[in-house]
């Protein structure tokens, strides 16, 4: 561990500051379209626009690293992010902040692309998993952070959208400074959906439900929040409950994934995603249960997503998987670009816990799903199948590729076990 801080350090402290800035906007966007009268339908438009930018620069970066090098890269998007940061104030208005939403997400997926392709380069394949452990915790730990900004100033002036742009910008500073080598960028080609639907149904349904999940929560709770009367001090608490309860599960329920089958614990968790919601929509505003709910939800709902990995790797040959990555991202992607749509349209209809409804039927849905895939095909033994790998919902393809050299390296370090004895 501490090799890997000492060879990525300023790699992963301007991966949390990016991740402190998009944070902050993301609920910062909800807090003040809600103050400015925008309609739920509006917002949720102008969230999910952030889901259309970043799936289009997941599959548009690679190339554009591959013509004009990371650097460059890196470093325009990096300007567009903050120059998109410092106009949202100014542009009051959603029609603008729906284009400000899609290049943001463009520009951050680029940027991501870049970043942990740098971070997979200065991995071995000893410390790999390591590597993407951290790399996950930052970004947890960034976006929980920048939750707490939000009650460093009035959230009507532009206070916060400068704090957020000057975030983003620094954050470039240690990257760019200490990074050397520029690593070698190769993708495969990505696998189709339909590809991936038929080598594992439950994955491919489950990453595209948890897509439409996550953006839920990412681009929707502050809006639920605000609504549902909360003050910002309390909305910022929320929020991280989110985010906190993702981070303290995310690697008991990866633990437990390695020791049984991952269709009945996808099926056990996805359930228990369901009984947090039933808990927020009938917590009557109450802000302690609140926040319990939204501990479960988070806590069940992001950890799910590394599991639907670790279970479509299951079914695939390791010359497949980084292929299956490609594919994974878009499924989840698609999902993710309806997500805040749909909830605003169960805010709407069923008022603020609307929210809950919308999550609660997308998590029983996974949970049906996964006890009918469960009578369609013989289980893999829990010998034979892989080792779970930590994965967020906001991994580019180079991310989920990383997941799957560990998952990959770890079988072979077992078969190499296996003959030595």
């Amino acid at each position: 561990m501490f090799e890997v801080l000492k060879n990525s350090w300023a790699l992963l402290l301007g991966m949390g500051l990016l991740m402190v800035g998009n944070g902050l906007q993301g609920s910062l966007l909800g807090v003040v379209g809600t103050e400015n009268e925008f309609s739920t339908f509006s917002l949720s438009i102008i969230m999910s626009g952030y889901f259309v930018g970043f799936l289009g620069g997941s599959r548009m970066a690679p190339e554009m690293i591959r013509r004009v090098g990371h650097v460059r890269v890196f470093a325009a998007l990096a300007s567009f992010i903050s120059a998109v940061l410092i106009l949202y104030p100014t542009l009051t208005d959603p029609i603008a902040w729906t284009i400000g939403r899609v290049i943001i997400g463009f520009c951050f997926s680029g940027v991501y692309v870049t970043a942990e392709s740098w971070l997979n380069n200065a991995s071995s394949n000893e410390n790999r998993g390591k590597s993407l452990s951290l790399y996950l915790i930052v970004q947890m730990v960034g976006i929980v952070s920048a939750q707490g900004i939000l009650n460093l100033a009035d959230t009507g002036g532009y206070t916060l959208f400068v704090i957020s742009s000057v975030l983003v910008s620094i954050s470039f500073a240690p990257i760019l400074l200490s990074i050397s080598p520029t690593p070698a960028f190769e993708t495969a080609k990505a696998m189709s959906v339909k590809e991936l639907f038929n080598r594992s149904p439950l994955g491919c349904v489950s990453v595209a439900l948890l897509g439409a999940i996550f953006a839920a929560q990412f681009g929707m709770g502050a809006v639920y929040a605000t609504q549902a009367g909360m003050s910002v001090g309390e909305l910022s608490i929320f929020v991280s409950a989110l985010y906190i309860g993702a981070m303290v599960l995310q690697y008991p329920i990866g633990w437990i994934s390695d020791r049984m089958d991952r269709r009945q614990l996808i099926a056990i968790v996805a359930g228990l995603g369901v009984i947090g919601t039933v808990i927020g929509f009938f917590a009557g505003g109450r802000f302690e249960i609140l926040l319990v709910a939204a501990f479960i939800i988070g806590g069940m709902s992001n950890p799910l997503y590394g599991l639907a990995i670790a279970h479509t790797n299951d079914f695939l040959d390791a010359e497949d998987m980084a292929a299956a990555s490609g594919g994974l991202v878009f499924a989840n992607g698609l999902g993710a670009i309806a997500g805040p749509v749909v909830t605003g349209w169960a805010m709407q209809v069923f008022g603020p816990e609307g929210f809950y409804v919308y999550i609660g039927v997308l998590m029983t849905a996974l949970t049906a799903y996964a006890a009918y895939r469960m009578t369609q095909r013989p289980t893999v033994s829990v010998e034979e199948s892989g080792t779970w790998a930590p994965v967020l919902q906001s991994a580019t393809p180079v991310a989920v590729e990383v997941a799957q050299e560990v998952f990959i390296e770890a079988q072979e370090e077992a078969a190499e076990d296996e003959n030595a004895t």
